[in-house]
């Protein structure tokens, strides 16, 4: 290896990353001009299928099908990879007929890859190939075939996969769309697989689940000292106290907010009461609704509480922010 390097600028520098990114932009728009019926066929042949699609390719071929696979299992469509070497040594056996093999070789024509072909029509599972050269063994011998091919790499030496292996992820993301779209599969779908991540948090997450309830809500009747909602509020640490009446309805807010104005201008907090200083627009949500619309609530309303209401307006529960910062909601 030639460890002589030259010297470079930050100039330089950023050109040069800015030159691999515009290669990569225009062999991806080069690429959507050159799909044709292959792509349709592929999308058929997928979307038609009761099976898996079984993605298979070797070396940075095989990357880039292990992150296709990964998108579209979790968007709907089932799918698992394949490594062609561990293939010929047992895992063939995961391939069934009714399953959809996503071949990916650049070449077309790498060992690995085509040597196992004839085992696949054997089994009975068609293929679909991703390759940069429609004339090549694996493009021939595939039931549909999705054009890969790039003018240049965006690596100097035009020799290491970039640009392709980038072309080839697009297809791949062009796939599981399309089909994604063609399922009908919606955001609560996709939270279904990803019922740990930040998306299932908020799309299953609901009010009633992160709220107060019972005696952990802060709240005062009416005829209560500001004295009295202050201990009421530090007890239950929600910078805030609901006011209600007897009935559990109610009547307004008090919040920390409302009690720095107060003492502000010099008010005795143990002779006013709170019905004297309350805030009579309280902001109140339905339990039943994602803890994701309460954040939007209280960001558009610049709030950090929300009294959680039932269907009869009853309150049942008590939301802060920091209810929300803590199921990382927000």
């Amino acid at each position: 290896m030639n460890s002589n390097k030259k010297p470079i600028n930050s100039k330089d520098i950023l050109e040069r990353a800015k030159l691999v990114l515009k290669i990569e932009f225009e062999e991806i728009q080069a690429v959507g001009d050159k799909l044709d019926s292959g792509f349709v066929g592929a999308i058929e042949l997928i979307s038609s299928s009761e099976g898996r699609v079984i993605v298979t390719g070797m070396g940075k071929s095989g990357h880039i099908g292990k992150k296709i696979s990964a998108t579209l299992a979790s968007t709907g469509t089932p799918s698992t990879f394949l490594h062609p070497a561990e293939a010929h040594h047992g895992d063939l056996g995961m391939v069934q007929k009714n399953d959809i093999i996503l071949a990916i070789s650049y070449s077309g024509e790498t060992d690995e890859v085509c040597s196992l072909v004839p085992h696949f029509k054997r089994i009975g599972a068609p293929i679909i190939a991703i390759t940069g050269d429609s004339n090549s063994s694996l493009a021939k011998l595939s039931r549909s075939h999705i054009n890969a091919s790039v003018k240049v790499e965006a690596c100097s030496l035009n020799l290491a996969p970039t640009a392709s292996t980038t072309v080839a992820l697009a297809l791949g993301d062009a796939l599981a769309v399309v089909l994604l779209e063609m399922r009908g599969f919606k955001a609560n779908d996709f939270a279904l697989t990803h019922p740990s991540g930040s998306l299932g948090r908020r799309l299953f997450v609901k009010v009633n689940d992160l709220m107060r309830t019972g005696e952990n809500i802060p709240s005062v009747e009416p005829e209560r000292s500001v004295g009295e909602a202050v201990l009421e509020m530090s007890a239950k640490r929600m910078g805030m106290t609901c006011v209600i009446n007897k009935k559990g309805e109610i009547l307004g807010i008090l919040t920390d907010g409302d009690l720095r104005r107060i003492i502000s201008r010099g008010t005795d907090i143990h002779k006013k009461l709170v019905s004297d200083v309350m805030s009579k627009k309280a902001h109140t949500i339905d339990g039943d609704l994602l803890a994701s619309e309460a954040a939007l609530k209280m960001e558009k309303n610049k709030i950090n509480h929300l009294l959680v209401v039932n269907n009869r307006h009853k309150l049942i529960g008590a939301l802060g922010i920091h209810d929300l910062l803590e199921a990382k909601i927000l």
